[in-house]
């Protein structure tokens, strides 16, 4: 890494179970580049710091959360198109969180909660706090409203948490609770959703900005061409990918207006 050469990575739906779905998207994307003179790594980056692969200066393509892109990574990446899932909760290129419970927990409202646990998967992920923090900030009138957040570094291990009693609420993001529905349907089966967040754009692929406008414009036509491959409908069905949207930097906007949404709700921290 470290900008010695280009590097690919998708990290934030890598799930063991659909790796190979992602090494075959990624595998269609790099042949692509390459035929058209473009360097292109022949394998995706896994195990790195995802901090590091977001502002590292050889990202030809890879995928990040919308929170940091919208916050944070305005100078190190430029958008390539972002994802469309064809899961429950997902519309277009926006996404939602699923705000889960345990299936034995007999509360029903958000509001019941109050008091209790929240497990987040980081503190900066757009699903797991953000969209957490706006659907809870009209409850908590100003005030914190859970005894204690635990950051549990993952959305399967937030459910887990919630499943096993170690946390009572948890924003989890539709597309990993789709995908986690199918490959772990044990999981999801110990936990219920109490409610759905607001909309928000989804995850954006994403290259570096040091990249030449031309490496950009090629590695979108490459990513246009592999999600309308039919060689590839059995990678895209595993990783729930239907195609992907044209979007601006503008358009997550709507990820900072979520964050100002609570701030102005009196509610700028989850707690």
């Amino acid at each position: 890494m470290s900008g010695s050469g280009p590097i690919a990575a998708l990290p934030m739906y890598d799930l063991p179970e659909i790796a190979a779905a992602n090494d075959a998207l990624w595998g269609a994307i790099a042949a692509r580049l390459k035929a058209h003179g473009v360097e292109a790594p022949a394998k995706l980056t896994r195990g790195e710091d995802i901090a590091a692969l977001w502002r590292d200066p050889g990202l030809v393509f890879g995928q990040t959360c919308g929170y940091p892109y919208a916050k944070a990574l305005s100078d190190a990446v430029v958008l390539i198109a972002t994802p469309e899932y064809a899961l429950p909760g997902c519309e277009g290129a926006s996404y939602r969180s699923f705000l889960v419970r345990a299936t034995d927990d007999p509360r029903r409202s958000l509001g019941a909660f109050r008091g209790g646990v929240a497990a987040v998967n980081a503190l900066d992920s757009n699903s797991g706090m953000n969209l957490f923090r706006v659907s809870i900030a009209p409850l908590a009138g100003g005030s914190p409203f859970f005894s204690a957040v635990v950051v549990t570094g993952a959305h399967h291990a937030s459910l887990e948490a919630v499943a096993a009693g170690r946390a009572d609420l948890a924003a989890i993001d539709c597309v990993t609770f789709g995908l986690i529905e199918r490959l772990r349907p044990a999981l999801v089966e110990r936990v219920a959703v109490v409610a759905e967040s607001p909309p928000s754009p989804g995850l954006p692929f994403v290259a570096s900005a040091a990249l030449p406008a031309s490496t950009v414009a090629a590695v979108r036509d490459a990513l246009s061409a592999a999600l309308a491959d039919p060689a590839l409908a059995g990678a895209r069905a595993a990783l729930g990918l239907k195609g992907a949207g044209v979007t601006t930097p503008a358009d997550y906007e709507r990820v900072l207006d979520i964050e100002r949404g609570a701030a102005t709700a009196g509610y700028p921290r989850l707690e």
